[in-house]
């Protein structure tokens, strides 16, 4: 697991990087962006739009779509690596693994929806956890990032591993590798709270889970 995070910080400075890094990061923040600016303005409609307290309730809904952001960047981290997934991977075989064939593996538009059902799940899960994290602080955080950990384990492990294989295939390959998933996502929910590093996340976690499939694999 080490050595495929360690393999895929050392492919940072690759071109192929590049772009889908500048382009999610502006995803993610624009993404965060909207949502903060979306519960400002729901909890002041709500609170009546005009007055002392309508201008309050929206500076509160602000700060709680703050928290929410924070931690909803998990599911938004899985929908941004699904649109640069293939670049990176193919970026990733070119360098370390140029024997492999082409990819030819589940079809792309059930990728996209398998990643978009994941991160689906993820942001319902952690909405329901938010309120824990409120009254019980260090339990609530501890849950999120076990369902962090698990959500970005998974959801990038079977983005590469549908990219060679059947959906059932990667599915049997993720079970198998449960255990390294879950310690490799583990450490990329760790630093999806840490602002601005989580930007890295998504490259990263991708290029990490490639070794991670061929180096066991071989």
């Amino acid at each position: 697991m080490l050595r495929a995070l360690l393999l895929a910080i050392g492919q940072i400075g690759d071109p192929a990087f590049r772009r889908p890094l500048f382009l999610g990061a502006a995803l993610a923040l624009l993404g965060g962006i909207a949502l903060v600016a979306l519960a400002s303005w729901g909890v002041g409609a709500i609170a009546g739009g005009k007055g002392w307290f309508a201008t309050a309730a929206a500076a509160a809904g602000g700060v709680l779509a703050l928290f929410a952001a924070w931690w909803l960047f998990v599911p938004l981290l899985l929908a941004i690596a699904s649109l640069f997934l293939e670049g990176v991977a193919a970026a990733v075989e070119r360098r370390h693994y140029p024997a492999l064939p082409p990819p030819h593996g589940t079809p792309a538009a059930v990728q996209a929806w398998s990643g978009a059902v994941l991160a689906a799940k993820i942001a319902g899960i952690t909405l329901i956890l938010l309120p824990l994290s409120l009254l019980l602080p260090m339990v609530g955080a501890v849950a999120l990032w076990a369902v962090a950990a698990i959500g970005i384990g998974e959801g990038l492990f079977l983005g590469v591993a549908q990219r060679r294989m059947p959906a059932d295939e990667a599915d049997a390959a993720r079970r198998a590798r449960r255990g390294e998933i879950w310690a490799l996502g583990g450490v990329l929910a760790l630093v999806s709270v840490i602002a601005p590093l989580n930007l890295l996340v998504p490259v990263i976690g991708t290029a990490a889970m490639v070794h991670l499939l061929h180096r066991r694999a071989a």
